[in-house]
């Protein structure tokens, strides 16, 4: 699975740069990613893709130290962005040294420049996106077992946000505090590629793909592009309650 999704990754990045200056991607968090980004880091991708020319996001990050290893962004340095050439001001962490309301706030605002013109500005802030473009190049999602993604988790109300770009909250189920993009940014995205891996994800995945729409019990549902491309990059395990045949 991994093997294919740097393949498609390196493809979509090469046919992106043939007709624009930058390519932007957001990655996820969690352990499914890391085989991914070690790909990535290695021949034949590293060399295939002009990495000069990424500018990189994150879809979420746990508000922790960045040297603890829960942290997504030591995460990615530690498989990919340590090996690959990213100009570091193309490196747009979630910070965690300021209050999670501050980071999720600052993100927003760089999410801002990047985005408005593309996507309407404060219109597709609120869902109406009269710029009539897209978001992020990629957003790489990984789901967990009980069918969250970013930092979307069942029950909580930032399931639904329709405003912002990127929330802060206090996850009582974690004792943590989470900073994470909203579906109204990501669902502008003109590809995103979810990644799931082992029996574990086998129940959610079929109730988000197949089941009734519960976005309060399944979240991964809320992901529905406006115009893009939507991906999924499983293995056996993870559709074995799917009739794929």
């Amino acid at each position: 699975m991994s093997q294919a999704a740097a393949s498609w990754i390196a493809t979509a990045i090469g046919e992106t740069l043939a007709r624009q200056d930058r390519f932007t991607i957001a990655l996820s968090g969690g352990s499914t990613p890391l085989r991914l980004h070690q790909l990535l880091a290695a021949t034949p991708y590293k060399e295939r893709i002009d990495w000069s020319r990424l500018h990189v996001f994150w879809g979420d990050e746990r508000a922790v130290p960045f040297d603890d290893k829960r942290n997504n962004a030591k995460m990615a340095y530690d498989s990919l962005l340590n090996f690959v050439p990213v100009p570091a001001s193309q490196i747009h962490l979630m910070r965690t040294d300021i209050s999670p309301e501050e980071s999720a706030t600052e993100y927003e605002a760089v999410l801002h420049q990047y985005f408005d013109s593309a996507v309407g500005g404060t219109a597709g802030a609120r869902g109406g996106g009269s710029g009539g473009g897209t978001s992020f190049d990629l957003v790489l999602l990984g789901m967990g077992d009980d069918g969250h993604t970013l930092s979307l988790f069942p029950g909580t109300a930032v399931v639904h946000e329709e405003r912002a770009w990127a929330k802060a909250y206090y996850l009582e189920a974690q004792q943590m505090y989470r900073i994470t993009l909203t579906k109204t940014i990501v669902n502008y995205s003109a590809r995103i590629a979810f990644l799931a891996t082992g029996a574990g994800k086998a129940h959610a995945l079929r109730e988000v793909l197949k089941g009734p729409a519960n976005p309060d019990l399944y979240p991964s549902q809320v992901i529905k592009p406006v115009a893009g491309e939507l991906h999924w990059f499983v293995d056996e395990a993870a559709v074995s309650l799917l009739d794929v045949h």
